[in-house]
This record gives structure tokens, sequence and C-alpha cells, in this order.
């Protein structure tokens, strides 16, 4: 951990799984924020082709497969990874390594046609998205109309033919918008990877992002390249996110959610609704216990609530991130307290000083837990998971472009989505509250408002979104109109409802 400066967050902790805790870690290697700083005041640096040729060979060795092999391919992950969390806000690229022959390798390797093009579609649509820079609505419009006609629900019940068509669409739209064929070499893909999360460190929303957070500019990202461990491999497989304790309340009580036959960012994005740890005890039962118990030895080493990142392949759990949490501010007070008794969370075997507790709890927390409350409240219009507490009323905005300028008129926002992404940050970071119809508890939403105080309600299914207007049964509502959002509760409720002070009798 004494290397964050250099590796970043997220490869000081991969390394610290490891290496120290020796943790089931997928092996990989960290392209340090040297490189990247290097990158942005002078362009790709002379050095670095050789030095990831040379760590990519140490891998393929570790992994007895090569990247790009026709045979049984080695595939990589592609992670961005700055000094403090950003999460959501750089680029990230799955399955590196497949092309038209190693897709072929894979499906006989595996000895399953689906999971191979299941994965090919997913890594043309990131590389074409991140790398190559197309609108995703171009891959989206072609996934749905592949579930269409393959009468299916969600992306797990695509067949292989389906799969395999849909690489071709998506390989085709590549070609027709960039004039260039999708890439086949690895070596190129990797590059263009690489480049592309140097690049996304100065991308609007990490901009945005920083400068919210307060952090610097000049720090850069480092890089992970790691090798890939498959939760979309078969229903034996999944993916999720879990916290070693509520992040919204403090509760030292684990909590997360997954799915079955998954890659991640399904989990985050909240394409699909998730399941919790409960469901994943009573699917995965001694995977769950691993879990929980991987869980404590974090908490024991760090000596803090941890964020995770995890999947399953094919009944075998593996580690893929860890991260000191972002946390409520009403959690962060309660953290604090019970960290500091050596019985206040049933787990005597480490503590911390009062000093330490008093400096996890920061002005934003407090602002948070003073937060106002609704005077009274009516009968609810629908509702969904109570992802950050507070109230929040405002107006209905469906788009982050529009919530900024609604806000920047002096209009209070409360920003409406079937799920948010990291490109909606900037409406996110002006609106008073937030409502997605999708994801869950860890989704990108839920995350992003937790860590800025900002009340939010996710999941609401009932909600049905159409352009500029969203519909809950009978009850329409339209941009403009007044929404009030309980995100303690999870209430969602028509009108502009008072708010009042808060009453928090723990607070003096």
């Amino acid at each position: 951990m004494e290397l964050k400066d250099l590796l970043g967050g997220k490869g000081a902790n991969l390394a610290e799984m490891m290496s120290v805790l020796q943790l089931p870690v997928p092996h990989g290697f960290t392209i340090s924020t040297d490189a990247c700083r290097a990158y942005m005041h002078g362009g790709w640096p002379k050095a670095l082709d050789d030095e990831m040729s040379r760590q990519v060979a140490s891998l393929e060795k570790k992994m007895g497969r090569k990247l790009g092999d026709a045979h049984d391919p080695l595939l990589v992950s592609v992670r961005s990874g700055a000094k403090f969390s950003m999460p959501g806000m750089m680029d990230t690229v799955l399955n590196l390594g497949l092309n038209d022959k190693s897709v072929e390798g894979l499906a006989r390797s595996t000895g399953n046609d689906r999971f191979a093009y299941d994965s090919y579609r997913r890594f043309i649509s990131m590389y074409g998205r991140i790398v190559l820079g197309l609108d995703g609505d171009v891959f989206e419009h072609e996934l749905e109309k592949a579930k269409s006609n393959a009468n299916v629900q969600n992306d797990a019940e695509i067949p292989a033919e389906v799969l395999k068509q849909l690489c071709q669409v998506y390989k085709t739209a590549i070609a027709q918008q960039t004039g260039k064929p999708f890439p086949q070499d690895p070596t190129k893909q990797l590059r263009g990877a690489v480049e592309a999360v140097f690049r996304s460190w100065n991308g609007p929303r990490a901009i945005a992002y920083r400068v919210r957070e307060k952090i610097s500019h000049e720090l850069g990202t480092a890089v992970n390249v790691q090798a890939m461990v498959f939760g979309n491999r078969d229903d034996n497989s999944g993916t999720g996110v879990g916290f070693t304790r509520n992040a919204a309340t403090g509760e030292a009580k684990p909590y997360g959610d997954f799915l079955v036959n998954a890659q991640g960012e399904d989990v985050v994005a909240g394409i699909r609704n998730t399941e919790d740890l409960n469901a994943l005890k009573r699917k995965f039962p001694e995977i769950h216990a691993e879990l929980l118990g991987i869980f404590a030895r974090l908490e024991r080493h760090y000596k803090d609530m941890c964020d995770t990142e995890f999947t399953i392949e094919q009944g075998k759990l593996w580690m893929l991130q860890t991260r000191v949490g972002k946390r409520t501010g009403a959690a962060a007070l309660k953290m604090a307290v019970d960290m500091v008794s050596p019985t206040g969370t049933g787990r005597s075997a480490w503590k911390i000083s009062k000093n330490e507790a008093i400096m996890r709890v920061a002005a934003d927390h407090l602002d948070q837990v003073l937060h106002p409350q609704f005077a009274k409240k009516i009968p609810a219009l629908t509702k969904g998971l109570a992802a950050s507490p507070g109230a929040a009323v405002g107006q209905v905005f469906f788009t982050a472009d529009d919530a900024a300028s609604a806000a920047q008129k002096g209009l209070d926002v409360i920003l409406v989505r079937s799920e948010t992404s990291p490109e909606d940050v900037h409406g996110m970071m002006i609106a008073k509250g937030i409502l997605t119809s999708r994801g869950g508890l860890v989704s990108h939403a839920a995350v992003v408002a937790r860590g800025w105080g900002t009340p939010a309600i996710v999941g609401a299914d009932a909600v049905k979104i159409d352009g500029a207007s969203f519909s809950v049964g009978d009850v329409v509502v339209r941009e403009g109109d007044w929404l009030s959002l309980d995100g303690t509760s999870g209430e969602v409720m028509l009108g502009q409802f008072t708010l009042t002070a808060s009453h928090n009798p723990g607070m003096v």
C-alpha cells in the first residue's frame, strides 16, 4: 500500500490481496501512474511497448495460454485505477484478446459456443465505444433487436447463433463508422485499450468528478492488465459487488448484489435486476461462506469498511478488487463509533483509535446527517430501493444535459433515469435527488449518490420511462413536474413537499 501513488488504489490493493493476504486474485500486471503522466505531457512513452511485451509474455507463461491464440486464448481485462477512488469515471475494457480466430478457439476449448460469442460481442462493443469512440447506442440498439428477434428478456438467454450474428453486425457498424475493420491483432488491441484508459483520465466526466472531490488533475491513473475470469461462463458462474458492512446505514452486516451468468459491468450498470447476498447463499452456499470469510479478513487488514468486486467462474471464487468503501454521513458516524469499541461490532480482533475515528468523519458527512426531512408525507406513488438517505424535492428531468441546463436556471432538479452511467455525472452532480427504474444498491447511481450525500432511490421498477415522461400505472409524470424523494425509505411521492430540519437525537 505504500506504493499507492505509483500503482494507483486498485493496483496497490490487488497486489496487497495477492501477496499479503493470499486471496484468490487472477494474475496480472500494473502500468504505473508515471506512464500516464508521461503520456499526458508527451504522448505515448517510447519504452512502454517493450515493457508491456515483456509483462504479457510473463503473464502468458503463468497462465499457460497466449493472448489471441487460435486454440486456447488468454484474455485480459484492462482497467483504470487512480490513487483515489473514482467509481465509473474512467474506462474499462474486458475480454481483450478475442478476434475472429481466437473466439473459435475459446468456443472449442470451453465446449461452449454461447459463452465464447457472448464474450466476443461484449468485447467488440466495449472496444468500439471506449477505444474507437463510437456511440454506445449503435450497439445497444442492435442488442435489443437481437433479444427481440430471439424472443428473450435478458442477455443471458440470447442463443449462440444469434450472438454470432450480433458480432458480425457490430463489426460491420465499426467498419462503416471508422472506415477501418475491427482490429484483429491482440497487441494493437492492448495498446489501444491502455491508451484509451490514459485518455479517460482527462475525459469530461473524470474531470468533473475530480473537481467535485477536490482531487488533483496531475495524479494520473495506473492501468491494470489482468487475466480474465468469467462470470458469464454458465449458470454455475456469476459476478457481484459486496461491502463488508452497510455503506448506507453503517450496520455491521455485509451486503451486496450479484448476478448469475454475467460480467461485472452488468451489476454496476443496473441493466439487469440483481439479487442480494441471501440469494447468493441459497445458490452458492460454499462461495457465500468463503466470501464472508474474506470480508472479515479484509476488514481486519484495512481496519475499515471495504468495497469489493468478485467473480464466480464455474464454482470458483475470484476477487477482482477491494478498496475502502464510500459511505453516507450516517454510516460514517456509526462505523467510526463502532470501530473504536472493541466489542461494538462483535469483531473484537481489531479496533481503531478515537483520533482515527474522528479523522474518518468529514464535514460533508456531518452535513449529510443533518439533511432535512419531510415535515409530513402522503402515500407513496411507488417505492424503490433506499440507496442514499435524505429527502429531496425538485422538478423532474430525464437527461443529464437537461438537468444541468435546468440547474443553471436556478431550478431544483430530480434526475430520473432508467439507470445512470458515468456519462451522466454532470447531471448527477447538480441533482437534489436521483431516481432510477433499474439497478440495485451497488449500481452506479447508488454508489455515486452515497459518496456525494445525494438522496437516491434505485430499482423502482414500476417507473416506466418514455422519452420526457414516466408513468406508474395510470399516473403520468412529465418533465418539469414536481417530485419528492425519501432516500431513507425508498418512497417516491408526487408533488412538492415541505422539508424540515433533521431530528437526530444522536447528534449533540
